[in-house]
């Protein structure tokens, strides 16, 4: 099959790659691809038609451990395993210890913490007049929500947004590898102040205290990597599932309209908005512990695949007029999340929280609209969101 080398479609492929991955969905919901700025080493094959990405995630055949093939990647080496680098039965052990302690009954306790905080923050925005969402909301809510989650002491939080955004989205390699290095650091000072300070009612703390009925319990390597994963993970994806969410509704007057004369259509517009412009581009590698064919195309064993996401959820044949902004639309088993045992962990409180942020924002923000045009797109093929997002009401 014709490699294809993505970095050829240039900035197209960051400021829409919709219109990118509808070329390929034409062709085949398969191809071979080489990822912007990577050498051959990465090449991969890239999923982009839905049936085919859904099974695709939950293919037993295609690991997420790369050490089955002779695969680490940095995060790994340097912090600790953790969820999206396991398979069961490590997988199943590891996400058996956390649940106990990250519970829906814990999400739901957050509940007037998360409007408390949002109310918060937009007492500090809306006098102005005008703000960048991204710097006064859809960041510091998901942020501070985490890292009073896990109990991450404050003066910390603005270093480690810069860390946590190099990571996700790097700008080069060097800088890349010197977040992981602190952020290492940061985590294993962390977590062993929470072991000396003693029992503490943060999920942190109870990560470390969490005993299964065995008597099994998280490693120090397994917790850094754990909070590693929570930390990220625990906010990035909401502050584009807020800051995607706004644009397309600001790009959008119709549907925005039908959503302030009706706020009972939220939830199903925050599934739309997760469809229609997801927070996740493509889920991380996995890698083909055995031959085995995706629509007729032979992947090879020791073979990179990357799932495309953002691709998957816009097409036609799942989700007619995919291109098609719409809030009633109820988007059914959308992967914005992800599917199978990698189901994302956290997807309620992502929703508690954009609920949360998108709600309290139109009732308390009457003609909020665009103040120019938002910022870039983050670099990559992991994240999908925008640096900045300025606007006014």
């Amino acid at each position: 099959m014709e490699l294809i080398d993505l970095g050829e479609y240039g900035d197209e492929l960051r400021r829409n790659p919709h219109a990118v991955y509808a070329r390929l969905r034409e062709r085949g919901p398969v191809h071979r691809v080489r990822p912007p700025g990577s050498d051959k080493s990465y090449e991969s094959w890239l999923v982009v038609g839905y049936e085919e990405a859904r099974a695709a995630l939950a293919d037993p055949r295609l690991a997420k451990d790369g050490s089955r093939i002779g695969v680490t990647f940095l995060d790994e080496d340097l912090i600790g395993r953790h969820l999206l680098a396991t398979d069961p039965p490590q997988h199943t052990r590891l996400r058996g210890l956390v649940a106990r302690a990250f519970t829906m009954r814990r999400v739901e306790r957050l509940r007037p913490r998360v409007q408390q905080i949002t109310d918060d923050l937009l007492d500090e925005m809306l006098p102005a007049g005008r703000a960048d969402l991204i710097g006064s909301l859809a960041y510091p809510l998901p942020i501070t929500v985490i890292c009073e989650l896990l109990g991450v002491p404050e003066m910390d939080r603005d270093e480690f947004r810069k860390l946590s955004t190099e990571v996700v989205a790097p700008t080069s390699s060097q800088s890349e590898y010197d977040a992981v290095v602190r952020l290492a650091e940061y985590l294993t000072e962390l977590i062993e102040d929470k072991r000396c300070a003693g029992p503490a009612d943060d999920l942190l703390s109870d990560l470390i205290r969490t005993t299964a009925e065995d008597g099994d319990r998280l490693s120090a390597q397994e917790l850094r990597g754990m909070a590693y994963l929570l930390l990220i993970a625990g906010h990035e994806t909401t502050v584009n599932l807020i800051g995607n969410g706004v644009l397309a509704l600001l790009t959008h007057p119709g549907q925005l309209a039908a959503l302030r004369a009706d706020m009972g259509l939220l939830d199903g517009a925050i599934e739309e908005m997760l469809r229609y412009e997801g927070p996740v581009e493509t889920a991380t590698f996995r890698y083909a512990t055995e031959p085995l064919e995706i629509a007729g195309t032979r992947i090879g064993r020791g073979e990179h695949v990357m799932i495309g996401l953002t691709a998957a959820q816009r097409d036609g044949a799942r989700y007619a007029g995919p291109d098609r902004f719409d809030i009633r639309r109820g988007p059914r088993g959308h992967l914005a999340f992800g599917h199978g045992i990698h189901y994302c962990l956290g997807a309620p409180l992502a929703r508690l929280e954009g609920r949360t942020a998108i709600g309290t924002l139109l009732r308390r923000a009457p003609g909020l609209t665009l103040d120019g045009p938002p910022g870039e797109w983050l670099p990559g093929l992991l994240m999908r969101g925008v640096r900045t997002l300025p606007v006014r009401w």
